[in-house]
């Protein structure tokens, strides 16, 4: 599984066995933005909400897919512009108030050689850090003041492009508790529009974000 760099590894333990304690359990051990999850604020500031503050309704949201496989075909450090926005609400109408806006980079299909999938070994031969397609700060800013949008969630390891060690879209969209999720897949099957999220979450007491199941659900 790719695992942002530095972050903990995903670790199992057997704790009890079927032929001496009789029955079978074990321990595992991740981060908290570990595989499919969702961020919190608090995260990247000292008195933002933690995850177990999420309301359960907030955690069912409509969906918009914004298919972003050509532009980031050979372009790893591709970011979601205003012009693919203008581009997009042109065939598919204007996004609607409290949507999540998920973007389908085709990343997901690197899932199983992280380095791939993390841009690493690009990074190795320029010496530059993380290559991943995201979404630039000008297009979040104009979501969430003009569209006023829920959150973010994408198919790569997370909402910022790979280069923007700063952050700066994980940071803007927490400002408030919004929906911030990476690592998704199966955004292939979703339609543009009219598709809902529902968000599955470990309740950690002071999380700064946890793994998710998110499902989505069809008309």
């Amino acid at each position: 599984m790719p695992v942002w760099p530095g972050d903990p590894a995903v670790q199992f333990e057997t704790t009890a066995r079927l032929d001496q304690e009789g029955y079978h359990l074990r321990r595992f051990a991740m981060g908290e933005h570990t595989g499919t999850h969702l961020s919190a604020p608090s995260c990247f500031y000292a008195d933002g909400p933690t995850i177990d503050a999420y309301a359960p309704e907030s955690l069912v949201a409509p969906a918009v897919v914004i298919d972003l496989r050509q532009k980031a075909l050979g372009h790893p450090d591709y970011a979601f512009s205003r012009c693919d926005l203008r581009e997009w609400e042109g065939r598919h109408g204007r996004i609607p108030g409290g949507s999540v806006v998920l973007a389908h980079t085709g990343w997901g299909e690197k899932w199983d050689e992280p380095s791939e999938y993390l841009g690493e070994y690009l990074g190795q031969q320029a010496g530059s850090g993380l290559h991943f397609p995201g979404f630039s700060i000008d297009a979040v800013r104009l979501l969430l003041e003009q569209r006023g949008i829920a959150g973010l969630g994408i198919d790569t390891h997370g909402v910022d492009p790979g280069q923007d060690s700063s952050f700066s879209v994980s940071k803007l969209l927490l400002e408030q508790p919004r929906i911030v999720l990476a690592n998704l897949t199966g955004l292939d099957q979703l339609p543009p529009t009219g598709s809902t999220l529902v968000i599955g979450i470990l309740r950690l007491r002071g999380g700064s974000g946890s793994p998710a199941s998110v499902i989505a659900l069809i008309p």
